[in-house]
Parts: structure tokens; C-alpha cells; sequence
């Protein structure tokens, strides 16, 4: 059964993401204090719009918060976003809450006072910004495990070090695996005896210790 999902925002984000959820069959509950944004959102089909401030209690009562599954506050107010999710969490018992940070600073505190998902917009872009200036063959860096493990995809170039290699012949860091290889429309499950090729996209799945030194290996390239 898909989830419920209430979003608590005014933007653009708030429209372009309901309309993502809602395509993977997901119902949308958009909470918003602009009128004629709601007006505008009120034209999705499928989406229900309720009128005001999320950060308030009969708001939400309103808005029949009782059957929310995942609470997402994406205000321009990390107040607000803050506010928002406790009351979801602590007063309607809502599973999951997510709220966006504009402060990274206030990340740690957002999570300490019970917010399941915090996600910081400035830190989000700098990340994406220092990646692409220093590891131009990363597509994806996704940290799994509170951050001790990040799964990364890996652009293999025609001079790698690793190209027509045998899996079992490339002495990866111990902490390291290349768990799938994206190959054209393919993907694939590799063994030992599966060989690498130019401009495959390798799924590498590493600790954080050993996760710069493997991309090392399979690029060629130093990233110190």
C-alpha cells in the first residue's frame, strides 16, 4: 500500500516533487498559506490542497493528519519546518518526518530533537559542487549507515587501470566491493571471472576509509 505523504511549503520544489510522488502512486496532501499557489496546485488532479500554515494545530487537523504516513516541511523557515514535524510526530504520531535545513549548523539539533530525516539544501550543493569539481567520474554519492558506508557510481574511461580486467584480478580495498555494473541497458550482477569494460558504470559499495582509494584504483587518478 503506498503511503500517505503531506508536504508543509510554497515553492516550486513543493509542486515538482508532489508531482513525482503522485506518479509513483503516492497520496499527496499539500498544506500551503498561498492562495493562489493553492489555486494553481488546486488543477493536479489527485492532489488534495488545504489552505494555511503547517505549523499550526487545527491546520493539520483540518487537513485529516490522522491518516499521514511521511510529514515532509520544506518552508523557507527552519522554524516553521521544525515546528511542523514535532507536532506531526509528537501530537498525530506520524511514522516518518523530513524537513529541510537551511542552516547546516542546525542539522544535529533538528535530529536530536526527533526528526527522522534532516536535508540541508546549502550542504546538499556544496557536496554536489565539491564532487563534480574533483571526481568528474562519480555520478552518485549516497551515504548509507549514518554515513560509514556510501554507496558511489563509478565512471569507467577507456585508460583505466582496471579495463578488461577480471573482477577477481583487481585488488580492490578490503572494505570495498563492486556490487553492480551498469553496462549499456544492462545491468549486472558480477562474479569473480566478470570482466570490466570501458565505459561501464561501476555500483561501488565501500566504507568511508576505504572508498577514496578504491575509486583511485578503478580511475587511475589521485583525488588527494
Amino acid at each position: 500500500m503506498n503511503q500517505h505523504i503531506f508536504i508543509v511549503g510554497n515553492s516550486f520544489q513543493v509542486k515538482s516533487l508532489a508531482e513525482s510522488l503522485l506518479n509513483k502512486k503516492h497520496p499527496i496532501t499539500i498544506i500551503n498559506n498561498d492562495m493562489e499557489f493553492c489555486k494553481e496546485l488546486s488543477q493536479i488532479d489527485n492532489m488534495t490542497i488545504v489552505f494555511g500554515d503547517g505549523d499550526k494545530r487545527y491546520v493539520l487537523e483540518d487537513a485529516d493528519i490522522g491518516k499521514c504516513d511521511i510529514m515532509i516541511a520544506m518552508t523557507d523557515n527552519d522554524a516553521d519546518n521544525l515546528v511542523t514535524c514535532l507536532m506531526a510526530k509528537k501530537i498525530f504520531n506520524v511514522k516518518k518526518t523530513i524537513s529541510l535545513v537551511s542552516d547546516v549548523k542546525k542539522t544535529a539539533f533538528f535530529y536530536q530533537m526527533g526528526i527522522d530525516s534532516v536535508v540541508c539544501t546549502t550542504s546538499a550543493i556544496t557536496t554536489i559542487i565539491e564532487q563534480q569539481a574533483i571526481m568528474d567520474e562519480l555520478a552518485t554519492m549516497i551515504p548509507i549507515g549514518e554515513g560509514r558506508v556510501r554507496i558511489t557510481k563509478v565512471k569507467v574511461s577507456e585508460d583505466s587501470p582496471i579495463v578488461n580486467k577480471a573482477l577477481f584480478d583487481i585488488a580492490l580495498p578490503a572494505q570495498s566491493i563492486i556490487a553492480c555494473i551498469l553496462r549499456g541497458q544492462s545491468s549486472i550482477i558480477p562474479r569473480g571471472s566478470t570482466k570490466i569494460l570501458a565505459d561501464d558504470m561501476l555500483l561501488l559499495v565501500a566504507s568511508i576509509e576505504d572508498e577514496i582509494a578504491a575509486i583511485e584504483l578503478i580511475t587511475g587518478k589521485s583525488y588527494d
